[in-house]
């Protein structure tokens, strides 16, 4: 199961413990802000794309959508999303549990600006009833994250870039 090989990614960190697992699913941005008693813009939603014929997974914040414009001038393709079938394949985790941790090799990994403005923010963990409360620091660190990127719309207040 992913999440076992992801809780074995955090053990050599020192941090496997503080994964949260529940008794409901917190498969969506909504059920996972439910699980976890926060507002849903702090669950850090991992969305996967194919780029340059690989996969290209973006952290956001849950209120964020891809904008696609920012987007294809960032990756310099259209936006595409990746199947159900191709996201397990490629990246290692399943629908409603991918993360940016313990992925595949070449698994390209991108956090979005949308995350910079809150102090912790929750991503999955490799299943879909599990989180991990992380600061932005420490999701730069557990991540391996390839670079910060500005590909979201619809979380900036009105007139904002």
């Amino acid at each position: 199961m992913a999440i076992e090989k992801v809780r074995e990614y955090f053990e050599s960190f020192g941090a496997a413990a503080c994964i949260r697992e529940f008794d409901v699913s917190s498969a969506t941005v909504e059920l996972a802000a439910q699980a976890l008693g926060c507002a849903p813009e702090r669950i850090a939603k991992t969305l996967s794309f194919l780029v340059d014929g690989g996969c290209a997974l973006v952290v956001a914040a849950g209120d964020a959508k891809v904008d696609n414009p920012r987007f294809k001038a960032q990756f310099h393709t259209k936006a595409k999303m990746l199947t159900p079938g191709e996201v397990e394949a490629m990246v290692g985790h399943a629908v409603g549990g991918v993360c940016p941790f313990a992925v595949n090799p070449g698994v390209k990994i991108y956090l979005d600006a949308s995350l910079r403005r809150f102090e912790t923010v929750f991503p999955a963990c490799g299943s879909s009833n599990s989180a991990i409360e992380l600061t932005i620091s420490e999701l730069e660190q557990y991540s391996r994250f390839d670079a910060w990127v500005d590909v979201c719309k619809g979380w900036r207040a009105e007139g904002e870039g």
